[in-house]
């Protein structure tokens, strides 16, 4: 990795920092949060006298695949997790090396404590779905994950039906509308990350490739960690 991208990277590295700062000397209200993307529909009603409308976003579906340990996974296993996504094959031999880095990168950071107990960071996963599922066995996706040295526990290498898998990236994560130039029906090759919060709503598409948009994911991804549930209240200081 370059210094320069190791550079950017190194704003992970200050989650807690940043969590502290962005919540001590603004509102919630005053930060803009990473956007939601697909609206499904918009429910209109009537409060006070006044129409409200209430937009519904998509919530991306589950999917149920094999990791690199040969466990049946899905995403309904992690539930209230905020996913990093992105898609690769291990006979790569180009952008591949580098995504998977750039993930290592975060997931190393993710290891770091908040020292105040003040945002919890355990609850961030990472899957690499492969688009070589064919070729891309559950010991060849064993074998790519120890040469990075990745943690098996929150990060999964998926491989499976390639029809679900390739379905999975159109219809759900929407890599067709953001990635027009690398994504075909024949073959996804993209270096886009997706970034979904705790209810499976996309809320960013990032250039694994970029040191810029890679702060920028760590920015967003912090931002997600100290969003408040809305079915429950929790105190952040």
């Amino acid at each position: 990795m370059s210094k320069k991208a190791l550079l950017s990277l190194c704003i992970v590295a200050l989650l807690p920092v940043v969590s502290y700062l962005i919540v001590k000397t603004a509102s919630e209200e005053a930060v803009t949060m990473p956007p939601r993307y697909f609206p499904d529909s918009v429910i209109n009603k009537v409060v006070d006298g006044k129409t409200v409308s209430d937009t519904v976003w998509h919530r991306v579906q589950n999917i149920s695949l094999f990791n690199q340990l040969g466990d049946t996974v899905s995403l309904d296993d992690i539930n209230g997790s905020i996913i990093i996504a992105d898609y690769f094959f291990t006979r790569c031999p180009s952008i591949c090396p580098t995504l998977t880095k750039n993930m290592k990168e975060l997931q190393d950071a993710m290891k770091m404590k908040d020292y105040r107990r003040k945002i919890d960071s355990s609850f961030v996963r990472f899957i690499s779905f492969s688009v070589d599922p064919d070729r891309d066995s559950v010991e060849a996706l064993k074998k790519y994950a120890d040469k990075y040295s990745v943690n098996h526990d929150t990060w999964w290498f998926l491989t499976g039906d390639k029809k679900k898998i390739y379905d999975f990236a159109f219809n759900e994560l929407k890599l067709g509308l953001q990635d027009g130039e690398g994504v075909d029906s024949n073959f996804i090759h993209t270096q886009k990350f997706v970034l979904m919060d705790k209810e499976r709503i996309v809320r960013g598409y990032y250039n694994g490739l970029d040191s810029a948009s890679m702060s920028k994911l760590a920015e967003d991804l912090t931002l997600l960690m100290l969003e408040k549930d809305k079915k429950k209240k929790r105190k952040l200081f």
